[in-house]
Formats: C-alpha cells, sequence, structure tokens
C-alpha cells in the first residue's frame, strides 16, 4: 500500500507539472516516464525491504515522508560523542573563508563556485578511486547536497528527514524527522551557521535545529495565505544574521518572493515579491495585466552572496501565463517585458532593498528560465579586475554582469541554441531570431527544448583557471501556434526532437574560459548527465550519469579518468571533503525527481535507453586507499 500510494502521489505531482508548465507532450512519452517511473519505484522498494530484512533496518532505517508514518526523531546527546562533542561553531568568518576540509554550503562557498581546494585525489590517482562507505537514504523525491563540518555530515534525505552521520564511516548521531504531514517536495539542501542547521520543510516551515544534538531550537511557520502552488526548494543563504530563502510559487496569483528570518529569535524580518505591486517599479511591465493573473517569479536556487558589496544575488524564473504577453498593447508606458522574470537580483541581505537587477531575456515565451546558480568570479574585463556575477539559463548562453552595479558585462553562447540572432554589446539585449517566434503556420524548431541545454544541474568554476564547467543537453523541440498545443498559456504546441544535426549524442559536459570567452573543450555521449558537475584542486570534474555512472575528467582536455557504476541515478549535487588529512568524494543517488522522470523518457524515446533496475536510494562516499 505504502509503494501504491507514493506511484500515485509522485504520478499526480508529474502529471500536474507537466499539465501546468509543459502542457503538451505526447502520449508515448508520457507512458514511457510513468511506466519507468512506477518499475523504477517498485524494484527501488523491493529491493530496500529485503536489505531491511537481511540488516534488521541497519543505521538508517527505511523511513516513511514523516513522523505520521512512524518515522521519529532521534536526539543525540553530545556529551556522548568526541564528534558532538568538538563541534565548532560556524561563525560567519568560517562561511566567508571555510577551511578546506569543509564542504558548509549548497556549492561551498558563498560565491557558488562548486570548487574545492582539495587536490588529493588528482589526475594521477584518481584512477585508484575506490567506495570506503555506502549508506542508504530514504526513497522519494530530493537532490541533496551532505554539508560536512568537523568531520560531521549533515544530509537532508527525502521526507524531511535530517541526518547527522560521522563522515567517515556513515554512523548516525542524531536523527530529526519533521512533524508535518506534506507532500515532500525536492530539496537541495540545508544550511549552517554558528551551532545551528537551517532545515526549510515541505510544509512551509524553517527549523533550527541544535547541530551538537538535533534538538528543536526554533521553528518558524512561513506566513502564507494559502500554501498551494508554492515550494521550498533551494538550500537557504546565510548573510547579516539572517536566513534568507526564496519561494517558488509557479502558478500563485502574485508570484513568488524572497524573505528574511532573524537567526536568533526565528522570526520574518523581509520580504521581496518578485512580481512588482502595483504602483511599484516595474508594475507597468505586465501589459496591464491584473496581479491576481500574473504569475510565476519563482525563485528555485540557493542565493550566491558577497560579504564585501553586502549584495545578495538571486535568480527569477519566467511566469507560465504567456498568452496577455505574447504582443505589446502599444499603449504608452506599458511594456510586456514582465519584470522580475528571468532577471538576476542584487539584495540587501539586512533588509530586502533592492539594489540593482538585470533582466536576460524579457518575454520568455518558451520556458527557458534563467533561474540557475549565480556564481561570483573575479575577472578581467577591459584592463580591470572585477567581480563578475556569471549566469545561464535554459538556452546555456551565459550573462556575466557587474556584480557591484548590475552593468551588462559580456556574454559566453556554448553554441546550442538559436533563440537569439545577436546580443547588444552594450546592454546584453537578447536580438530574437525571427525564424524561431511562435508561427500558427509553420513548424519552427526550437533548440533548446523546454527543459533547456542546461537546467538545474549546476556548473562549478575553477576561478584560477577561469573555466567553467556545463553539464548540458541537445535536445530541441518543433513549436507550433495551432491551438492544439498547451506550452504555457500561449497555447504553444511543443513537440521534443533531437536536434537538427544530431549525432546519438544528447549529454554533453563542456569547459568554457570565462578569461578569453570561449570554449575549451566538450565531452559529448549517448547519455545525459544527471547531477551538477564538482571541480577540485586535483585538476577534476566530477559528474553524474543517468546510466548510474559517476565519472571524473580531466580539467584540462575532457579526457575521463576514472568512472564507477553505481545501484542508481546520482541525481544530485556531489561534494568533497576530507576528514584527519583523508579526502572524500560524496554523492546521493537512486533519490528520484521530475527531471530524471523526463530525461529516462527522452533517452528511452530517441536512443532505446533502458536504465538497470535501481537499488535502494543511498549515500555513496569514496577515497584513495
Amino acid at each position: 500500500m505504502h509503494l501504491f500510494n507514493f506511484i500515485i502521489t509522485f504520478g499526480n505531482k508529474l502529471g500536474f507539472f507537466l499539465e501546468l508548465k509543459v502542457k503538451k507532450i505526447d502520449c508515448a512519452l508520457l507512458g514511457c516516464i510513468a511506466a519507468m517511473l512506477i518499475q523504477n519505484l517498485a524494484v527501488a522498494q523491493q529491493n530496500q525491504e529485503e536489505q531491511e530484512a537481511e540488516n534488521g533496518g541497519g543505521i538508517i532505517q527505511r523511513y516513511g515522508r514523516n513522523e505520521a508514518n512512524g518515522i521519529s526523531s532521534v536526539i543525540a546527546d553530545p556529551s556522548s560523542s568526541d564528534l558532538l562533542r568538538n563541534y565548532s561553531s560556524v561563525t560567519d568568518l568560517v562561511l566567508q573563508t571555510p577551511p578546506d576540509s569543509d564542504w558548509l554550503t549548497w556549492r561551498r562557498t558563498y560565491n557558488n563556485q562548486g570548487f574545492s581546494n582539495l587536490d588529493q585525489i588528482n589526475r594521477q590517482n584518481v584512477s585508484e578511486l575506490q567506495l570506503v562507505w555506502h549508506q542508504e537514504v530514504t526513497a522519494g523525491n530530493n537532490m541533496p547536497t551532505p554539508l560536512v563540518h568537523d568531520g560531521i555530515m549533515f544530509l537532508y534525505s527525502a521526507g524531511d528527514i535530517v541526518l547527522a552521520l560521522d563522515a567517515t564511516n556513515g554512523e548516525m548521531l542524531w536523527r530529526y524527522s519533521h512533524n508535518g504531514d506534506a507532500v515532500t517536495s525536492h530539496k537541495f539542501g540545508i544550511a549552517l551557521h554558528e551551532n545551528k542547521v537551517l532545515v526549510p520543510t515541505s510544509d512551509f516551515h524553517m527549523v533550527a535545529l541544535d547541530a551538537r544534538s538535533g534538538e528543536v531550537i526554533w521553528d518558524h511557520a512561513i506566513d502564507m495565505e494559502d500554501e498551494e502552488g508554492y515550494q521550498l526548494r533551494s538550500a537557504p543563504t546565510i548573510a547579516a544574521g539572517q536566513v534568507i530563502q526564496g519561494m517558488a510559487a509557479s502558478f500563485v496569483p502574485g508570484g513568488g518572493f524572497i524573505f528574511a528570518i532573524d537567526l536568533e529569535t526565528g522570526t520574518e524580518t523581509w520580504r521581496f515579491n518578485t512580481i512588482p505591486r502595483p504602483g511599484e517599479p516595474g508594475s507597468n511591465t505586465w501589459n496591464n495585466i491584473p496581479l491576481e493573473d500574473r504569475q510565476g517569479g519563482s525563485v528555485w536556487n540557493t542565493g550566491a552572496y558577497d560579504p564585501e558589496l553586502d549584495l545578495v544575488y538571486y535568480g527569477v524564473s519566467p511566469t507560465y501565463n504567456t498568452g496577455p504577453l505574447l504582443y505589446s498593447l502599444g499603449i504608452d508606458g506599458v511594456t510586456n517585458e514582465a519584470l522580475y522574470t528571468n532577471s538576476t537580483l542584487a539584495l540587501r541581505p539586512a533588509t530586502g532593498e533592492l539594489v540593482w537587477h538585470y533582466q536576460h531575456v524579457a518575454n520568455d515565451q518558451h520556458d527557458l528560465d534563467w533561474i540557475f546558480e549565480r556564481t561570483i568570479v573575479e575577472l578581467e574585463v577591459n584592463g580591470q579586475t572585477r567581480k563578475v556575477v556569471v549566469t545561464a539559463g535554459k538556452p546555456a548562453l551565459f550573462d556575466a554582469i557587474d556584480a557591484e552595479t548590475g552593468q551588462y558585462l559580456f556574454s559566453v553562447d556554448p553554441g546550442f541554441q538559436n533563440l537569439f540572432a545577436a546580443i547588444n554589446p552594450v546592454t546584453g539585449a537578447k536580438i530574437p531570431n525571427p525564424n524561431i517566434f511562435p508561427d500558427a503556420e509553420e513548424v519552427r524548431t526550437v533548440c533548446p527544448f523546454w527543459q533547456g541545454g542546461r537546467n538545474w544541474h549546476a556548473s562549478s568554476t575553477n576561478s584560477e583557471t577561469g573555466f567553467l564547467f556545463v553539464p548540458m543537453f541537445e535536445v530541441c523541440m518543433d513549436t507550433l501556434l495551432d491551438g492544439s498545443g498547451t506550452l504555457l498559456s500561449t497555447g504553444l504546441r511543443a513537440d521534443t526532437r533531437p536536434s537538427p544535426d544530431n549525432d546519438g549524442s544528447y549529454g554533453r559536459l563542456q569547459a568554457i574560459d570565462l578569461k578569453n570567452r570561449e570554449l575549451v573543450w566538450q565531452h559529448r555521449e549517448e547519455i545525459v548527465p544527471a547531477s551538477a558537475s564538482l571541480a577540485t584542486a586535483g585538476g577534476l570534474v566530477f559528474l553524474g550519469y543517468l546510466d548510474n555512472k559517476l565519472k571524473a575528467f580531466d580539467q584540462d582536455n575532457g579526457n575521463v579518468l576514472w568512472e564507477t557504476e553505481l545501484d542508481a541515478i546520482p541525481a544530485a549535487f556531489p561534494i568533497t571533503y576530507s576528514v584527519e588529512g583523508r579526502q572524500f568524494v560524496a554523492v546521493v543517488a537512486g533519490q528520484l525527481n521530475i527531471h530524471t522522470g523526463i530525461w529516462l523518457g527522452l533517452q528511452n524515446q530517441f536512443s532505446g535507453f533502458v536504465p538497470e533496475a535501481p537499488g535502494p536510494a543511498a549515500l555513496w562516499v569514496f577515497a584513495l586507499d
């Protein structure tokens, strides 16, 4: 019954998402996705139950979704464990300059580079990398990032469960289970500050746990009139004494928002609406659509933070109510740009004041969001070293924006998108390709398709070399505005297809030199990436794939130096850390998400790929012998 309920729940959520956001996919693809998901879930559940029967439950038992399903928290006595007793405070200074041994935030550092200075595992010895421990976790929807400090790993597992583990062997130190009955949404992770673990939950709470015991310090219920349509997806950003969190609200009247909670008191201090209210700057950019019909402006990803500039940076999604925005009304003072969709926002962390914004693409009619990580790097631009915010949307076209002022600096196009014919070199305004604008008479091939040339699979950056390592996808769509389609509210028909010149490769890892603004190398293969990339000072890039493989690439040329096959898909964020001088690489595999299901269906449709039946969801940890 538990499996059946889970399948129904996940299927309903998948159908809802596809019906409202994707809107139109042929039945064969939907059937393929559904069949694969159900098969995989069934096998995973069976495997997990068999394993539990064999080992008596293990350290981490098979949890349900919440305490209503019999899950209980396990509180630790800090004095009973050297690890807990010796846990040191994660101060602002520690977060700004983290020890090389630790992974303290979603992308390790405030700048979201996804890079580690550890080099014990390197080009010369990565071929000797071995599995050193493996720990089952909760099956369900999740894309987690483990955090590590002082030899303790904090892992947000599916079902709103937080685990504190010995990072050397997986021994459980404490467990927190949130007492809520919401269907859990995909989570990127949690945050650390002082002695607190900050946890966003699926029933819209922010919870502060004691890092040494797992006890609740405070529990803040986020104030919303109606919870329908909202999601807390990202890990929080900690800055200026605030827990800053983005809210996704894809189909909610009035759209999404960013809010802050005081670290000490657990009370909300400010809120910024990503769709301007009447009378606010930008309100006139919505074609006179009433506020209740303005949707989107979701914030899906964790913000970047620059302590010197005292700014946090967030990306904002488009709206899905695109029909009223398709054409300009031709009224003075009224436009159809739809601020602040597809924008980068720079906010003061203490107050939520908007310092600057930059809109990457106005009036997006193809659901090709600019919502992903904002990465801060120092680059020489026109002979001057500047702090730069680098980001790309689904077109996999990267914009570089001055971090202090929001001034457009340059763009780098990896060469897959055909949405834009040109880019204004001064403003960065994208000149639409007239040959792909929605048309009622002619089928037009748009690259990439609505899932993007890139998606949530975060890039990583080696700031010394200036190399950006980007997981990418080579799938397009045929569009027709003929009244039969339902992509967004414009009613665009969108049928997925390989790119016109496809050679059988759908996945790509690409290295871009940000200093010289050029492509360095690319690795292409049939199977698409499933995880974020991880770059290290050992000259390596780690990346997980849809065929259950985790690979290590040479940063200089893209050669595969090591690979291993896991029991399930590593659709998450890999990390690296060290304890007592030994470096580890860790990734969670087997926790499903909507994107994985869609790509499984596409891979099967285009190449006949059928994955191996997965084992239980688990954390995999590797090191040298």
